[in-house]
């Protein structure tokens, strides 16, 4: 009870003056269906709410989770998925995978200079200074265009699922993705046709799946170990409402680095082994990484597992096969310091929800990378319980983001979403200090103001720079934009009064007001990436984006008639033959020409234009090859007829 008068509190103070920058309101999409995408780094899944509530939705390999991978081929032609991890060892260098941890940074960011290590294919620097990815032939792209190319993947899942065409989605991010992050994502939504109505944390989204339909009142920390970020958040639930008291988290770590650590390792078995040093063949190394993944999988069921590949280097003097066998102590050994600082996410979150771990009912696992039988005794030693392992950790967020496209459509109506944001909002000050307006854990949508003074006498301008982080001083956090107010009059210093109103909506995308109280004077930006896409940018990757999918739909149409040509010239030809002499001559001869014409024009390398020259002489064939059973029929119906007579 006392929580629902907090909450009233709260949405009460929603109602700014025009003078703010924006009012916020809760977007509603009256009746429609709202898609719940769970963008992951390894995986992806998406969800849906029907009447018997939410539903993972499986994608046309049959599969309810999504390889975030996405293979790009010079034609323009695109794999996505599963079809793309297949092919990754003999194509390394143009198949994109864990490029969610390149969203939203700068090519000079330390953990994008690490990144350039573990992967196979080129990371570059955009013209802005942005990280993006390059194929083998020389075309560059962001990486919201990659994931772009996975939520579309996503939205043509679940548009064959519902039978009708989709385009509002709620989309997931770690928690602990700052505001470049959180836009490049919603970028990437954009690009892919979709209209990306809210932006949630992963681990509220896992919350959301397990207490949307128990009235129970009780605190839960959810720890979100995925396959490329960590995240822990506690989250009080109290009959349908969701409140987040803390967050925390690492945005580079999980288990694409463990499968790094893996691989490094194995390099080094092999390198020990053969004496060849094999991290300048991207071939192999793509080979040791798929490996390393499965040992890693592998290892969460048995105590050891067998390593094997052969032919893995050619020499001179002939193939170098690998074998080595891996036991999970030895995986321990190598990732369990790495893994032991989620503990230390976890201890500082708790602290920061002013709870103690008695006071936690439950502990959550979600991410796949929380499979792992280590991680789960970190987390019952130090939660001091046993970790809840009832929901699927691959599913549990796309379901909570369905849950929460549900909400916003309307039809679930007992449900309420309170987020915070994780990481503090500030600008510089003098002496480069870092004075915080927004501090981490806040609820969000929220709007707060400082007021602040100029320190020079006749100052009439003043710089606002703004930053993300918990550093004090101001230039070691994350700079997220900046821009000068000027035109104030001038005074002796600490005579005029500037009021700084940051406001930060539920997508986590922040406004920033600078207002010179004498005068009236003001200034307004909304934050984007200092590099990020233009709107410029995003109408070209939209459109690129579509035409990859005419590509792709004309490829696959052109394959398709590719194979039932090949198909129907095969079951005529056998017809053909067995029926030769129940056939008129001239039947014969007809039918054979039509299956000749067919044969001839898939014989060749097929381009798009051949598509208009196939599907009538595929059309022609048909009708020629049902000559060959009406014409045997007339003929035994003629013998019939004469034997009568």
């Amino acid at each position: 009870m006392i929580l629902k008068k907090q909450i009233s509190k709260f949405l009460a103070n929603l109602n700014y003056s025009s003078q703010q920058p924006f009012c916020y309101s809760l977007k509603r999409v009256a009746g429609e269906e709202i898609i719940g995408i769970d963008l992951g780094t390894t995986n992806s899944c998406v969800a849906v709410v029907q009447k018997n509530g939410p539903v993972v939705i499986e994608n046309s390999e049959g599969k309810r989770t999504t390889p975030s991978i996405v293979a790009l081929e010079k034609e323009g032609f695109s794999l996505v998925g599963q079809p793309a991890k297949n092919q990754a060892v003999v194509n390394p260098e143009n198949t994109f995978y864990a490029t969610k941890r390149l969203i939203g940074k700068r090519f000079d960011d330390r953990d994008v200079q690490k990144e350039m290590k573990l992967v196979n294919y080129k990371i570059i620097p955009s013209d802005k200074g942005d990280a993006w990815v390059q194929t083998k032939e020389g075309k560059k792209y962001s990486p919201s265009q990659i994931a772009a190319f996975v939520l579309m993947k996503m939205k043509d899942t679940a548009e064959q699922y519902v039978g009708k065409e989709l385009k509002n989605a709620v989309i997931t991010v770690p928690a602990y993705f700052n505001d470049q992050q959180r836009q490049a994502t919603k970028d990437a939504g954009t690009i892919a046709g979709l209209q990306v109505l809210r932006i949630i944390n992963e681990p509220t989204a896992a919350a959301l799946s397990y207490g949307a339909n128990k009235n129970q009142n009780k605190i839960i920390a959810v720890y979100d170990l995925g396959g490329g970020t960590f995240d822990i958040s506690i989250v009080q639930l109290d009959n349908g409402v969701f409140e987040v008291k803390a967050t925390n988290g690492d945005t580079s770590c999980g288990g694409e680095d463990i499968d790094g650590m893996l691989q490094s390792f194995l390099i080094k078995q092999f390198k020990e082994s053969s004496n060849i040093d094999i991290t300048s063949d991207k071939m192999a190394c793509q080979r040791i990484r798929e490996a390393a993944e499965k040992a890693k999988i592998d290892l969460s069921q048995s105590d050891s597992t067998e390593i094997n590949l052969p032919y893995l280097f050619n020499t001179p003097a002939g193939p170098k096969h690998f074998r080595y066998q891996l036991t999970r102590k030895q995986f321990e050994q190598l990732v369990g310091s790495f893994l032991d600082k989620t503990i230390d996410s976890c201890r500082q979150c708790l602290k920061d929800s002013g709870l103690t771990i008695n006071q936690i009912d439950e502990v959550l696992l979600v991410g796949g990378s929380s499979r792992i039988p280590y991680v789960q005794k970190l987390v019952q030693d130090f939660f001091q319980k046993q970790p809840n392992k009832s929901v699927n950790p691959d599913e549990a967020v796309a379901l909570g983001a369905a849950i929460q496209g549900s909400v916003l459509s309307g039809n679930m109506k007992d449900l309420i979403l309170l987020d915070v944001t994780p990481l503090s909002l500030g600008k510089s000050i003098i002496g480069d200090m870092m004075s915080v307006i927004i501090p981490r854990n806040t609820p969000v949508p929220c709007s707060k103001t400082k007021t602040y003074t100029t320190t020079k006498d006749n100052q009439t301008k003043i710089d606002i720079i703004i930053y993300q982080g918990e550093r004090e001083v101001a230039s070691k956090n994350k700079e997220l934009g900046r821009f000068m107010l000027d035109q104030i009059p001038m005074a002796r210093k600490g005579v005029p009064k500037i009021d700084v109103t940051f406001s930060l909506d539920s997508n986590g995308i922040l406004n920033v007001l600078a207002k010179e109280i004498g005068t009236g004077k003001t200034k307004k930006i909304t934050i984007q990436h200092q590099g990020g896409l233009s709107s410029f940018e995003i109408e070209q990757m939209i459109k690129d984006a579509q035409n990859h999918k005419r590509y792709d739909e004309k490829r696959k149409k052109l394959t398709k008639l590719r194979h039932e040509s090949e198909d129907l010239v095969q079951q005529i030809s056998k017809e053909l033959e067995t029926h030769k002499s129940s056939l008129d001559k001239q039947v014969y001869t007809e039918i054979s020409q039509e299956v000749s014409k067919l044969r001839e024009l898939i014989s060749k390398k097929l381009a798009f234009e051949d598509i208009k020259l196939i599907e009538p002489q595929l059309k022609i064939t048909k009708e020629a090859g049902f000559k060959i059973g009406e014409s045997i029929y007339a003929k035994h119906q003629r013998k019939q007829q004469s034997k009568e007579d």
